[in-house]
């Protein structure tokens, strides 16, 4: 598939940097977006427990790549690319099961 994405991190100039996360993708709903929640433990040494949390982070999902619902996804940071968006989606890890 011909990629002509300037924004993709793969065949375009965008540079990564920083952070390098996992997650699963829960949305896909918008163009060029996808919304990808992962998990993480805080410890509360207060309470001497630890806590399981949730993030949600919207990212900016080039079309080669191609990530939908349900994937497990590798993502950066990057600049700041909308209101929303300072992440890039640069694999796909798994595929979702169907």
């Amino acid at each position: 598939m011909e990629c002509n994405d300037v924004k993709c991190p793969i065949h375009g100039n965008l540079k990564t940097h920083g952070m390098v996360l996992e997650g699963v993708v829960v949305s896909d709903k918008a163009k060029k977006t996808a919304v990808i929640e992962r998990s993480y433990t805080i410890y509360l040494h207060k309470y001497e427990r630890s806590l399981r949390r949730t993030s949600r982070i919207a990212a900016y999902s080039p079309e080669c790549i191609g990530a939908k619902t349900g994937d497990t996804v590798r993502i950066a940071g990057t600049r700041r690319l909308s209101k929303m968006k300072s992440f890039v989606v640069t694999q796909i890890v798994k595929k979702a099961s169907q």
